[in-house]
């Protein structure tokens, strides 16, 4: 029971800044977003840098492995995002997984805006993806802000010395962990099998 009891009583004490991050995270997503809708090209640079790495490639190979292209997609989410993006960065320099990935937000809502009437029907089922996985990495989010705070400040957590309280911030990070990286699966799973399945079938219709 505590791996579930621990994570709700660390959001529930920094409920204010969990509730402030949310606002921002969706926020940069839904900021670029509505500039790509303004200014088409920056999802077509986005779209051509996907290519150029090989990004289109691997996505197109594994579309029929529904359940390895699951496995890739939470490989991507928690490795490249959550880990390299977000806690990584907060471990070496306080908070900068924090302002990392608020450009990752940016980009992520550039590269998901849609150029034509199919990619608004790919964003039917595709929305949800982006609200699970999205509120996995605030949860991240709200991880590397504990632990640069109580890093920083270490009487917010009720120690005496920043080693004291970088020891107690990852401790809060690992617990907000659990349920981002359990969003996370769930959010690799719905995403692999609404693109083989839903969004074909709404595209034929």
């Amino acid at each position: 029971m505590q791996i579930l009891r621990r994570p709700i009583q660390v959001i529930r004490t920094d409920l204010g800044a969990y509730l402030v991050l949310n606002v921002v995270v969706y926020g940069l997503f839904l900021a670029g977003f509505a500039a790509a809708l303004v200014f088409p090209e920056l999802t077509a640079a986005r779209v051509e840098a996907l290519q150029a790495d090989g990004t289109a490639d691997l996505v197109g190979w594994l579309f029929d492995k529904v359940w390895l292209f699951a496995l890739v997609i939470l490989g991507v989410n928690t490795l490249t995002v959550g880990v390299a993006s977000i806690l990584l960065p907060s471990m070496v320099v306080p908070f900068a997984g924090v302002a990392v990935f608020a450009y990752r937000a940016f980009t992520i809502g550039t590269t998901l805006a849609p150029v034509d009437e199919n990619g608004w029907l790919i964003l039917i089922p595709h929305s949800l993806t982006v609200v699970v996985e999205f509120q996995a990495y605030v949860l991240l989010v709200l991880g590397a802000y504990l632990l640069g705070r109580a890093w920083l400040r270490p009487a917010t957590v009720g120690v005496a010395t920043r080693r004291q309280g970088y020891v107690r911030g990852l401790r809060q990070a690992g617990w907000v962990a659990v349920p981002a990286f359990a969003l996370l699966v769930f959010g690799a799973v719905y995403e692999a099998f609404s693109l083989r399945y839903l969004v074909p079938l709404l595209l034929q219709g």
